[in-house]
């Protein structure tokens, strides 16, 4: 009798928690998950066979301690000045001697990506305002806050077009840029622009307007995407998967439940180690990755830019940009496949 009391007892505490985890999720969790779209089979040189490498470690560190969070770089062609956004509200640029400078204040803690302007301007991308146009004279243009009457809730990425056309992405139509991580619960893909899979969108010719996957497979999420000096392109990854975020993934329901408390959140956040940029052919097809596995000297890579045999690198998790010889870590993959 005693032991059945025990286990009367056991099941009702279980079922009270139960209850209770139910109500809170019900009442508390902010996202509305779906589950994944089925996976396509990986191609050849999927981004998931490549092993963890720790080239990036190789890089050097520009401007370090003078910049908080710089998510994007632009590099002068004409120059070599290097410019990015902070999240001190400022628009900085390198000369091309290496000293830096304030270029123009634009306030707020929300300025990811940068752009230049035919005109001289810079575009700036502030996730909090929109699509923002940055004179040097410290004069600020609001371009953009809505999209057909729907607000820019996630101003990420832009540039101009040689007709003077600006294209640029909101990376969300759900969450700001501070509850970024809340679109990984979800899997509904509301960014107007780069979605979990790329995507490459004809503007002209018989597939105008039409969206299709470039690249699949990656060893993590995309964000910035650039033009290479050779047709490749370079892909920024700084949400790098791991067995964790694979696992969780599979079921909406574990993700609901984990997004309703914001401690389990910040935990799972805490998984994200590490730094990869990819290359990807004109054709989807990986070249080659280059990561630090663990994240010792660069972390949550959000750009990469090519500019005269070096890749600049930007990142969120930073007080620096990297800089990384294209030429050494050429040779350093080369030496290291056997003879």
């Amino acid at each position: 009798m005693a032991r059945r009391g025990l286990l009367d007892a056991a099941g009702a505490a279980a079922l009270a928690v139960s209850v209770s985890l139910a109500v809170h999720v019900a009442l508390h969790c902010p996202v509305q998950p779906v589950s994944p779209p089925p996976a396509r089979p990986a191609a050849a040189g999927a981004g998931d066979r490549v092993p963890p490498n720790n080239l990036l470690q190789n890089l050097e560190k520009l401007g370090e301690g003078m910049l908080r969070a710089p998510e994007d770089v632009y590099v002068d062609n004409a120059g070599g000045e290097v410019f990015t956004a902070t999240r001190d509200g400022w628009v900085r640029r390198m000369r091309a001697n290496g000293s830096w400078e304030r270029w123009g204040l634009v306030g707020g803690t929300g300025l990811l990506g940068v752009a230049p302007s035919a005109d001289g301007a810079m575009l700036v991308c502030d996730a909090d305002k929109g699509l923002l146009k940055v004179e040097e004279n410290g004069r600020v243009t609001l371009l953009a806050s809505t999209v057909q009457g729907s607000t820019i809730r996630f101003a990420d990425a832009a540039i101009e077009a040689s007709d003077g056309t600006v294209y640029f992405s909101d990376a969300s139509t759900r969450f700001s840029f501070d509850n970024w991580f809340l679109d990984f619960f979800e899997y509904r893909f509301t960014g107007r622009l780069l979605k979990f899979r790329c995507s490459r969108v004809w503007l002209k010719g018989e597939k105008a307007g039409e969206a299709e996957i470039f690249v699949d497979n990656l060893p993590g999420n995309p964000d910035n995407i650039r033009l290479g000096s050779d047709g490749h392109f370079w892909i920024a990854l700084p949400q790098v998967r791991s067995p964790w975020l694979d696992l969780i993934s599979r079921w909406s329901l574990t993700r609901r439940v984990i997004a309703s408390f914001p401690a389990l959140v910040e935990r799972t956040k805490a998984t994200l180690k590490g730094a990869v940029v990819a290359q990807v052919s004109l054709n989807g097809e990986i070249v080659r990755v280059l990561g630090d596995s663990e994240g010792k000297v660069i972390n949550m890579v959000t750009s990469v830019t090519e500019f005269n045999g070096d890749l600049f690198l930007g990142s969120l998790a930073t007080n620096f940009i990297g800089k990384l010889s294209l030429a050494k870590v050429t040779r350093e993959q080369e030496d290291a496949v056997p003879s």
